[in-house]
């Protein structure tokens, strides 16, 4: 793996890997109305909806309103969710299917613009019919899916949790050969400043919880959403942050990540605030992403949120 940690944004989450249907050509036609969209009782609901559907604006219908609190943009939500293409009327993707619900961010430089527009003030516990619009969607053929720009896509969104979007506690000091936490105005982690004990190199990987959470243990394959800063060891540069645009998810034990996320957040517990020391050879080694800070033989530092796994 060579590559950030976090390149795809919650959009691609979903969608990324989806087997689409057979291409029927054509476009969708502009008489789409919620009220038509069919959904199976069924434990992995199915979603019918006409071939040929078609919206101009984002539309939403809820099916059933949820007694949790309201979601809203920037949020971090828990979905599970049916995903549809109104031109062909053919299912594209199913978190049900799949058995491993979403965790999304509700901006529109994470997702489609259509999710947020759709899921915006429901509240947890609610299921959503959203029909995305082309404006709001992705804007492009996306010939691995199998969808045109001009296609409307219907999706089915279970509500399942708000996602936390920092975890709470007494923090712990880091030991004395490390570089300290900085923190911002809100108090999130922005990076780290060296002192005078600062070791000049780490050689080994390490995991220093720094707030104990007691949520469940993360366990490999799941899905990962997180904060998190990273910087260049001891004091160079920030190369990667989420703290300004919300948590991120990934899914870690499975070959995906760089070696020392991998093997040293595996275990930990939800809640927690961790910070990892990842020596070259745990990282980048000398394959470094290319145009950034990060440069052949750098040591990394994280301090990483741990939210909600799933």
């Amino acid at each position: 793996m060579r590559r950030f940690l976090l390149v795809a944004v919650a959009a691609s989450l979903v969608l990324a890997g989806c087997g689409g249907g057979d291409s029927d050509g054509g476009t969708s036609t502009t008489s789409g109305d919620l009220d038509d969209v069919k959904i199976s009782s069924a434990a992995s609901p199915k979603v019918s909806v006409e071939k040929g559907f078609g919206v101009k604006k984002t539309q939403t219908k809820v099916v059933k309103e949820g007694a949790g609190e309201p979601i809203a943009e920037g949020d971090a939500v828990k979905v599970n969710y049916v995903a549809v293409n109104g031109r062909t009327g053919k299912q594209f993707d199913s978190s049900f299917t799949t058995g491993k619900s979403m965790t999304m961010t509700l901006t529109t430089d994470a997702i489609l613009a259509g999710f947020v527009k759709g899921l915006d003030a429901q509240k947890v516990g609610s299921r959503v019919l959203v029909a995305v619009a082309p404006t709001d969607g992705f804007g492009q053929d996306r010939d691995e899916l199998k969808i045109k720009a001009d296609d409307t896509l219907v999706f089915l969104f279970d509500v399942v949790a708000k996602v936390p979007t920092e975890v709470t506690g007494k923090s712990k000091d880091l030991p004395a050969s490390l570089p300290e936490i900085t923190l911002d105005a809100d108090k999130h982690p922005s990076g780290f400043t060296k002192t005078d004990d600062t070791a000049s190199k780490q050689t080994q990987a390490s995991a220093h919880v720094v707030i104990q959470g007691d949520g469940a243990a993360i366990e490999a394959g799941q899905s990962l959403t997180a904060q998190y800063v990273g910087q260049v060891y001891p004091d160079g540069g920030v190369f990667d942050e989420s703290w300004t645009t919300g948590p991120r998810s990934f899914t870690v034990g499975a070959g995906s990540l760089i070696k020392c996320w991998d093997d040293l957040l595996v275990g930990q517990k939800l809640g927690s605030r961790v910070v990892l020391v990842c020596p070259a050879d745990t990282a980048y080694a000398e394959s470094p992403p290319e145009g950034g800070v990060i440069k052949a033989g750098d040591t990394l530092m994280f301090a990483i949120d741990l939210l909600d796994a799933s």
